[in-house]
């Protein structure tokens, strides 16, 4: 893990007695833009609000550095963010402590299904189905089974390569299983569909960069990508178009990693993250949707502004939500299917 210096940090630590009293708390997350935009966004009215200082630390291998920590009697980590399979897995590994929602009041506006004893959603990003609009015309894709047809809408196609996750589910619903009914996959009817797929899917993508490099340069029909990479793409020009009609999302949560220095100050940073007027800025700083339905009451987000943010309540009613408890438990044994699937 890294050390994330502030210099921002450290002059208001001079700058009056009183800061260096103020009790300190530590967050990890997954550094680079993401993190800076929570900082913006979130941690830096952590002072002012609390009279707490953060200490930023930048996860290096997810769940692995709160394993290592924890594990090894050394953690120094009050707060970690982790992807949302991970957040189920550390809680089945006794690697976290329960939540204490009597100190999280700002915890009422997360959907109820990502409220966990031991982790809580607290942003989240989505993969939707885009298409070439020079392509399609008016006649464009409006779900998975649209993206299976290659008959009805031939051309070639692009898959995230990175593992089963999101693919699994989108080929179970374009084979015509109900959103309610995705879980627990059934798995061999799953590769079944992509099997089918797969001679027209000339590319799976194995970075976000390159999912938008793929829509910028026109090297694919239709492709699954994340909403804040396409969105990326039809900015710069690409004639491009999405819809969240069956959109797949993934929730990244927070955790408090069993032997936190500050449990209690680390509920205080749990709930200063997800209060809803900060969590109404992250769409200004990051591609990423607040899980705090409350945000888009703040009156800082427009409604033309939520109509593009994955995480509004009507977008939120178009997606199926990945199971982060199926994947915890299966992750590995599909991790190698779908190994053997790309080759």
């Amino acid at each position: 893990m890294k050390f994330i210096a502030s210099f921002a940090l450290g002059a208001c630590a001079l700058a009056a007695m009183p800061a260096l009293a103020a009790e300190t708390v530590s967050y990890a997350s997954y550094g680079g833009a993401y993190q800076e935009g929570v900082r913006k966004a979130i941690l830096d009215h952590l002072p002012k609000d609390h009279d707490m200082q953060v200490t930023e630390y930048t996860l290096q291998s997810g769940i692995a550095d709160v394993r290592t920590k924890v594990k090894g009697g050394a953690n120094d980590l009050d707060v970690a963010e982790l992807y949302g399979g991970y957040c189920q897995q550390a809680a089945d590994e006794g690697l976290l402590e329960k939540l204490d929602y009597s100190k999280i009041p700002n915890a009422a506006g997360i959907p109820e299904r990502l409220r966990n004893d031991y982790w809580i959603g607290f942003t989240a990003y989505s993969t939707v189905l885009a298409y070439n609009t020079d392509v399609y015309k008016d006649n464009p894709p409006k779900n998975w089974a649209d993206f299976f047809d290659t008959e009805k809408f031939p051309g070639t196609r692009a898959l995230s390569g990175y593992s089963g996750q999101s693919n699994l589910e989108l080929a179970l619903l374009a084979d015509g299983v109900a959103r309610d009914k995705v879980y627990p996959l059934d798995v061999d009817r799953a590769f079944a569909k992509l099997e089918k797929l797969k001679p027209d899917v000339s590319v799976f993508w194995t970075s976000g960069s390159q999912a938008t490099q793929l829509a910028t340069s026109q090297e694919v029909d239709m492709l699954s990508i994340w909403a804040a990479r396409i969105e990326a793409a039809i900015k710069e020009g690409a004639p491009y178009a999405y819809t969240i009609n069956e959109a797949i999302m993934d929730v990244e949560c927070l955790v408090v990693p069993k032997g936190s220095p500050n449990p209690q100050g680390a509920m205080k940073l749990v709930n200063h993250l997800l209060d809803p007027d900060y969590q109404a800025n992250l769409p200004d700083f990051i591609p990423y949707g607040p899980m705090n339905q409350d945000a888009f009451k703040s009156g800082k987000i427009t409604p033309e502004k939520a109509a593009k943010i994955v995480t509004s309540e009507e977008n939120i009613k178009q997606q199926l939500v990945i199971d982060a408890a199926y994947w915890a438990e299966h992750a590995t044994g599909l991790q190698e299917r779908w190994d053997t699937f790309k080759q």
